[in-house]
C-alpha cells in the first residue's frame, strides 16, 4: 500500500512517467564529496563532507558537518579515491557533487548519487573552505587549467592545491514549521527546510552551539522546552523517528540519564557526534553544579566559552544576569580571537579577510585603521525574510565601498552572496545576536552600523547596539520605535491626520476582548515586532479571538497584541528613500488579492491598473508626510489598503523589505544605493534624484510567490495574514494579461489548455470577485481563477 501510494505520487510528478526503486541503505553513514576536475585531467577534492543524520533524511535537512570526522583514513581514501574515479569516467571538466553510503559497521559503501554541478552542498563547501567553487567551475569552462587559476584566498597559491581545514564546521537547516504548525514534522527523503545556517569553531561543540543560536528560533543552546514534558517512550519515539527536534531529543535523552549506545540504537547517529552532545551536556551540569558557590571561576568560564556556551546560556545556568557574565569575563580578559579561513590551514598566508570567532590566544583579525561601517545581514531564509534582504546587504556594503569606506559584513548563511569572501572588505561569519555582534563591534570600532538591510533580524539589535554605545546610520532608534510602537505611531497618524484602520494594543486577554467588542469584527490580531505576518490571523468572533489569545501567542507587557478592524479593500504597497526632507518613490505597486492575504503571498502589479490618480497622488503625499515626521534617512516600506473611496495606512516599516529588488530592477531605481548613501549624509538632489513618484515605465511588471506546498504533507495551505510563500517571481510584458500569464508560468502553476474558461471561486469570495471576471472576460480575455484571484491566459 506505502509503494502504491509513493509510487502513484512519483509517476505524477516524473516529467517521464518514471520512478527509480532502489534498495534502502537507511542508518547508513551519509558522506559527501566536493570535487573539481579540469581539461588535462587533474582533479582535486576540495571538501569531504558528513551528515550526523543517517541515510534517510534529505541531505538538505540534516545537520551536515566538514570536515567528514568518523570515516578511518582507510575508509576516507577509499571514497575519496572513488569520488575521483567517478568524476573523470563521467568526462566532467568543472565541479561535481559525490553522495555515498557508508556501513558503519563494514567497508561497504554505495554511490547514492552524482550531481554533475554545483549544487546545494556546493556552496556550503565554498563557504566552508574558502574556495569559490563556482568561480573556478566558470575559469575551466572557458579552458583554464587548475594550476592557471590562483588562489584568490591566499594570493600566493594555486587552484590545483587541495583545501586544508584546521577548524569544524556545522550546517543546520531552518526548517518552517513555525509557519506550518500543523505539517507533519518528520524528515525523510523529501526535502522540507526553507534555508540553513553554517557556524565554524576550533571544537564541534563550540560549531553545534554557534549553529543554534544562529538559526533565530529563540534559542541559544542545545535544549528545547517543549520537550521537557515528553515521556521516555515520547521521547524514544522523537529520537527513532527524525524530525526538526532531533539534535535536541538527543541533548534532552542524555540530561534523563540515556547511553550514548542507547540513543545510537534509536537513532542510528554516529556515537563520535553522541559524545560531543554529552561533553555539551557534562559541562551544563557542571555550570550548573557552581551555581550553588555563587561563584564563577575563571577556569570554568573559559572552559565554557571554548566549548561555545553563549553569555545568556551561562547566565541561565549560573543564575546570574547576562551583563554580568559579560562583565565577569571581561574582568578575567576571556574574550574571542578571530581565526581566517585561508584554504591552507595558517600555511600560507592569506590575503581575504574572512574571519570566524572562537576562544583562544592569537587573534588573526587585526582591525584597520580605516574609517569603516558594519553592516548586520539578515541570517537564514525562512519564510518572510528571503534571499530579498540579502540582496539589500549586498548592494550596501557595494555602496559603501564606493564612499571610500570600508564595509564589514557580518552573516551566517552560506546560501547567500554577502557571505561570499570578496562581497565586502571584511565578512566575520557568526550568529546575529547580541553577543556576537558586541564582540565584533568592540574588535573593530566602526563608524556606525547599517541595520535597515537585514530585515527583523538586524532591527531588532540596533537598540541594544546604541544603548551600548554605537552609532547607527540612518533613521534613528528612537523614530525606529515611534513606527514599530502602536500607541506612538497613532499619536504620529492623529497629528499629521493619516487615517488608520481603528484598533488598539492588548497585553492581557481580557484587553484584547474589550479592544475587538469596541472596533467590531472581523478583526486582524498579530504579535509586535514580528516579520512575515508571523500568528497574524482574522478573527470573526470572540471564541476565535479568545482561542487566538490562548494558543497562538504569548501575551505579556513585553509581548502585545496589536487588534486591527479588518478592512477588504485594494492593498498597496511601495518602498521609498527618503534624505529627512525629501521623499523618492520608484513604484506604487498594487495587489491583485484583497487586504488580508499577506502581501508577500500576494501577486503585485507595478504600475497599478485600478488606482484612480487623484488617490495616487495622495499616496505620494501621505508618503511623504510620513517620512519626514519620522526623520527617515534611508529605505522605508509603508502598506496602505484603499477601502471605501479612501486610504489607510496599515503599517510603515522603517527599513528595506521583500519587495525592494523587485522594483529596484522593474524601476532601474538603485533604491539601496541609494538609501545607503543617504543613511550616511548626503541628499537625494545632490545623488541626481528628484522626490515625489518616479516615472513609471511602458511595460507591466507582476510579482508573483511561489509556495512550497507540495514539499510538506498535512497543513493547511489557504492563504491569510500569515505569510507561507517561500520565493517568488518576476513576469514582464506589455499587456497585463501577458506579463501575469509569464510570471503564473514561471511560478510553477499547471495551466489549462490555451481557450478554456475555468472559475474557481471560494463562495465567500464570489460576490466580489465574479464581477471582476466578467468585466475582463467583457473586455475579451479568457481566464484561469482560483481562490478568487485571476490569471489571465490570452485576449
Amino acid at each position: 500500500n506505502e509503494l502504491r501510494k509513493i509510487a502513484r505520487r512519483g509517476l505524477k510528478s516524473s516529467l517521464i512517467s518514471q520512478i527509480l526503486i532502489e534498495k534502502s541503505a537507511s542508518g547508513w553513514k551519509e558522506i559527501e564529496f566536493e570535487v573539481m576536475r579540469d581539461s588535462a585531467d587533474c582533479c582535486i577534492t576540495i571538501c569531504s563532507m558528513e551528515n550526523v543524520d543517517p541515510v534517510g533524511v534529505h541531505t538538505g535537512d540534516s545537520i551536515v558537518v566538514a570536515p567528514a570526522l568518523t570515516l578511518t583514513d582507510r575508509e576516507y581514501r577509499m571514497l575519496r579515491n572513488a569520488s575521483l574515479k567517478i568524476i573523470r569516467a563521467l568526462g566532467i571538466e568543472g565541479g561535481c557533487n559525490v553522495q555515498f553510503a557508508m556501513d558503519p559497521h563494514s567497508y561497504s559503501y554505495y554511490v547514492i548519487e552524482v550531481n554533475p554541478r554545483v549544487s546545494r552542498s556546493s556552496a556550503l563547501a565554498s563557504k566552508a573552505t574558502g574556495y569559490p567553487i563556482a568561480k573556478v567551475a566558470a575559469k575551466i569552462a572557458i579552458g583554464l587549467r587548475l594550476d592557471e587559476i590562483k588562489n584568490a584566498v591566499t594570493g600566493k597559491t594555486w587552484a590545483c592545491f587541495e583545501p586544508a581545514l584546521d577548524y569544524c564546521i556545522v550546517k543546520f537547516p531552518r526548517w518552517p514549521f513555525d509557519k506550518f504548525a500543523t505539517a507533519d514534522r518528520r524528515l525523510g527523503t523529501q526535502m522540507k527546510s526553507t534555508g540553513e545556517v553554517m557556524a565554524l569553531g576550533r571544537s564541534l561543540e563550540e560549531a553545534f552551539l554557534k549553529a543554534v543560536r544562529s538559526l533565530e528560533i529563540g534559542l541559544y543552546h542545545l535544549e528545547l522546552p517543549e520537550l521537557r514534558d515528553l515521556s521516555n517512550s515520547a521521547l524514544i519515539k522523537e529520537l527513532s523517528s527524525p524530525t526538526d527536534r532531533c539534535l535536541f531529543a538527543v541533548a534532552e535523552a542524555l540530561r534523563r540519564g540515556f547511553t550514548t549506545v542507547e540513543i545510537n540504537h534509536f537513532s542510528a547517529i554516529d556515537p563520535f557526534f553522541l559524545y560531543k552532545i554529552e561533553n555539551i551536556i557534562r559541562l551544563e551540569k557542571e555550570l550548573y553544579d557552581n551555581s550553588e558557590q555563587k561563584n564563577l571561576n575563571p577556569e570554568l568560564l573559559q572552559k565554557a566559552k571554548y566549548y561555545g556556551f553563549a553569555d545568556h546560556t551561562i547566565a541561565c545556568l549560573t543564575g546570574l544576569e547576562e551583563n554580568e557574565v559579560r562583565t565577569l569575563r571581561k574582568k578575567h580578559k576571556i574574550l574571542p580571537c578571530y581565526k581566517m579561513v585561508d584554504t591552507c590551514a595558517g600555511e600560507f598566508d592569506a590575503v581575504t579577510p574572512y574571519y570566524y570567532s572562537t576562544y583562544e590566544q592569537e587573534n588573526e583579525a587585526l582591525p584597520s585603521g580605516n574609517k569603516k561601517v558594519v553592516v548586520l545581514g539578515s541570517g537564514p531564509i525562512r519564510i518572510g525574510q528571503g534571499i530579498e534582504f540579502d540582496y539589500c546587504s549586498v548592494h550596501a556594503a557595494w555602496a559603501l565601498r564606493e564612499e571610500g569606506l570600508e564595509s564589514i559584513i557580518i552573516n551566517n548563511n552560506p546560501e547567500t552572496v554577502s557571505t561570499d569572501f570578496d562581497t565586502s572588505d571584511r565578512l566575520y561569519f557568526e550568529p546575529l545576536v547580541l553577543e556576537d555582534v558586541l564582540n565584533i563591534m568592540e574588535l573593530e570600532k566602526p563608524e556606525g552600523a547599517v541595520v535597515q538591510f537585514g530585515g527583523q533580524t538586524a532591527i531588532n539589535l540596533a537598540a541594544s547596539l546604541v544603548t551600548a554605545g554605537f552609532q547607527i546610520t540612518g533613521t534613528s532608534v528612537d523614530n525606529i520605535d515611534v513606527a514599530e510602537d502602536r500607541y506612538r505611531f497613532d499619536q504620529l497618524l492623529e497629528t499629521l491626520n493619516i487615517p488608520r484602520p481603528p484598533g488598539g494594543t492588548a497585553f492581557s486577554a481580557g484587553q484584547a476582548q474589550k479592544i475587538a467588542q469596541q472596533i467590531g469584527f472581523p478583526a486582524l490580531v498579530r504579535p509586535s515586532y514580528v516579520l512575515g505576518g508571523r500568528a497574524m490571523q482574522i478573527v470573526y468572533n470572540i471564541k476565535d479571538l479568545r482561542e487566538y489569545m490562548n494558543y497562538a501567542v504569548k501575551v505579556s507587557p513585553n509581548h502585545p497584541v496589536l487588534i486591527d478592524k479588518y478592512m477588504r479593500g485594494i492593498e498597496v504597497e511601495f518602498d521609498a528613500v527618503s534624505d529627512g526632507e525629501n521623499c523618492l518613490i520608484p513604484g506604487i505597486m498594487e495587489h491583485v488579492e484583497k487586504a488580508g492575504i499577506h502581501s508577500g503571498d500576494s501577486i503585485a502589479v507595478y504600475p497599478p491598473v485600478n488606482l484612480p490618480a487623484e488617490i495616487q497622488e495622495q499616496l505620494v503625499a501621505y508618503t511623504t508626510q510620513l517620512a519626514k515626521a519620522l526623520h527617515i534617512k534611508g529605505a522605508l516600506n509603508i502598506q496602505y489598503v484603499y477601502h471605501d473611496q479612501k486610504l489607510y495606512v496599515i503599517e510603515v516599516n522603517p527599513r528595506s523589505s521583500r519587495t525592494v529588488p523587485f522594483i529596484s530592477k522593474v524601476t532601474g531605481v538603485p533604491l539601496i544605493k541609494l538609501a545607503t548613501k543617504v543613511s550616511l549624509g548626503q541628499t537625494l538632489a545632490g545623488l541626481g534624484y528628484s522626490d515625489g513618484l518616479h516615472q513609471p515605465p511602458n511595460f507591466i511588471s507582476i510579482k508573483a510567490p511561489v509556495f512550497s506546498f507540495s514539499k510538506l504533507y498535512r497543513l493547511e495551505t489557504s492563504l491569510g495574514p500569515e505569510m507561507k510563500s517561500t520565493g517568488e517571481v518576476l513576469g514582464i510584458n506589455k499587456l497585463l494579461s501577458k506579463a501575469l500569464y509569464k510570471a503564473q508560468v514561471a511560478a510553477g502553476f499547471h495551466l489549462p489548455p490555451r481557450g478554456n474558461v475555468l472559475a474557481t471561486i471560494a463562495d465567500k469570495d464570489k460576490k466580489e470577485a465574479l464581477p471582476l471576471l466578467q468585466k475582463l472576460a467583457d473586455l475579451g480575455y479568457k481566464l484561469y481563477a482560483t481562490r478568487g484571484t485571476a490569471f489571465f491566459l490570452e485576449e
